[in-house]
């Protein structure tokens, strides 16, 4: 396969300045290298609703809550591997799945075409879609990233190989054009001179990270760039965001798909969790936990 498919940990949020992030980097020096990807303009596709149910439910701070996303770390075109994802959080714990697949039958397969992947996470991510009828492209988001892994043999005192941390910034969305084979650019969603900083650990952060960041009065916050980026758009006057919906095509883009779906037949369209969903949610948290352990 090539790339880690499934995800179990915690990933904490902190909004930090440009003078805090070079303290950081500093404490960060001896125990930590840039992973594979190092500075990369990360895209996504994010799916949802006509009602944008997914991101209503997220903006609520549920305990559980879930999102379906394609993404490319560059520029992508038909045949770039890109990753299907399905991101699910219950008690702070985050559960992902991911699938790499070319863009062209990512896209097709997200549209109700399928996929000839019989995984385990295709399957997962084939019942996500079946589940909330009506998924199509919504929103493009992009930001450029700057990851860094724990060096080689570090002990699990500073973190282990697991803990990671990236710092995002120029954090770009937009509900026209959504095509990871185009480029970045749409509205800012993040202040100028700030950073997104995220610690991913299956525990504990190693005693280094605390010590700076309670000298620098760090503390965690919650920031989703979804759900941010869905309420800077739901505040436009709505004839700017009509006109922007009608601008993005996305009944015209699914049409033009072979096999697609072509807008959303309204089962599981009402309320942030109807019920179909609320009756599942259980279940498949339950399943999603024990295949991460």
């Amino acid at each position: 396969m090539g790339y880690q498919a499934v995800f179990k940990r915690y990933e904490l949020k902190y909004l930090v300045t440009a003078e805090q992030k070079e303290k950081i980097l500093r404490a960060m020096e001896p125990h930590m290298e840039m992973d594979k990807f190092g500075r990369s303009t990360v895209r996504n596709i994010y799916f949802d609703t006509d009602d944008f149910i997914l991101a209503r439910h997220s903006i609520a701070k549920p305990d559980f809550k879930e999102k379906l996303r394609i993404r490319s770390y560059a520029k992508a075109d038909a045949d770039s591997t890109v990753f299907v994802e399905l991101k699910r959080k219950f008690d702070g714990v985050v559960y992902k799945r991911r699938l790499g697949l070319p863009e062209a039958e990512a896209m097709r397969w997200m549209s109700g075409a399928g996929t000839n992947s019989t995984s385990q996470v295709a399957k997962e991510i084939g019942y996500f879609a079946d589940l909330y009828e009506g998924l199509k492209p919504v929103l493009y988001l992009s930001y450029d990233r700057e990851a860094y892994r724990m060096k080689e043999g570090a002990p699990v005192s500073d973190g282990g190989s697991e803990f990671r941390v990236t710092f995002d910034c120029n954090i770009l969305c937009r509900e026209t054009d959504l095509s990871l084979r185009s480029e970045a650019y749409g509205k800012e969603i993040l202040g100028d001179g700030m950073f997104l900083m995220e610690l991913k650990c299956p525990g504990a952060i190693p005693l280094w990270m605390t010590k700076i960041l309670s000298e620098e009065h760090i503390y965690k916050t919650s920031f989703s760039k979804y759900g941010t980026a869905y309420c800077s758009f739901m505040s436009q006057a709505p004839a700017d965001r009509s006109h922007e919906i009608a601008a993005a095509g996305y009944e015209g883009y699914a049409a033009a798909v072979s096999g697609g779906r072509s807008g959303s037949k309204g089962k599981a369209n009402r309320g942030p969790l109807g019920r179909r969903q609320q009756r599942h949610a259980a279940g498949r948290l339950s399943i999603f936990s024990r295949a991460s352990a």
